[in-house]
């Protein structure tokens, strides 16, 4: 008999739920450095970077460990053009999250600013630094934060809908 799977795997779970707060605390964070000059914003910049390089590890574990698992079915009762925005937003969701730590670390390496990965090690940077590249860099990763934001908050609000109105056991899948 074949049963059917009701929830994502405990690996998938727990690496859905520390993303999460890693990301979103990430995307906090650099949103509160690009307004402020304070005397904090150097040692957050740092562990920001690290933090980040945490987080492109840890796509590449998920993806992999995506890739192996086999994961619920979506209700049969959803419409068909739901399943496709939520395998879409899924797509793009993957592709921000592998996007949005490259940027970053493309923009520091032509800033010419190394990245110390908690005290572990240091990444280099370039020798000299191209303006023109760090400004292109700076600017996709600005804005793949934000759109970032933006489709974890419609991610978000769908778990909620969900869970609240449709009362499809999508949310409790991931809890």
């Amino acid at each position: 008999m074949n049963k059917k799977i009701t929830r994502f795997s405990a690996s998938m779970r727990i690496l859905h739920w520390a993303m999460a707060a890693l990301i979103i605390s990430l995307l906090s964070v650099g949103m509160t450095m690009v307004k402020s000059l304070e005397v904090w914003q150097l040692e957050l910049l740092t562990l920001h970077k690290a933090t980040g390089l945490l987080v492109a590890v840890l796509v590449v574990v998920r993806l992999v460990n995506r890739w192996c698992a086999t994961v619920p079915a979506l209700p049969d009762s959803l419409p068909r053009w739901q399943k496709t925005m939520a395998l879409g937003s899924h797509y793009a969701l993957y592709s921000l999250m592998i996007l949005m730590p490259l940027t970053g670390f493309l923009m520091q390496y032509y800033g010419a600013r190394p990245i110390a990965v908690f005290s572990w090690f240091t990444l280099p940077s370039a020798l000299y630094p191209d303006i023109e590249l760090y400004a292109l860099y700076r600017q996709l990763h600005g804005f793949i934060g934000y759109t970032l934001a933006v489709l974890i908050l419609v991610h978000v609000l769908a778990a909620l809908q969900h869970h609240f109105i449709r009362k499809d056991g999508v949310l409790k899948s991931m809890l």
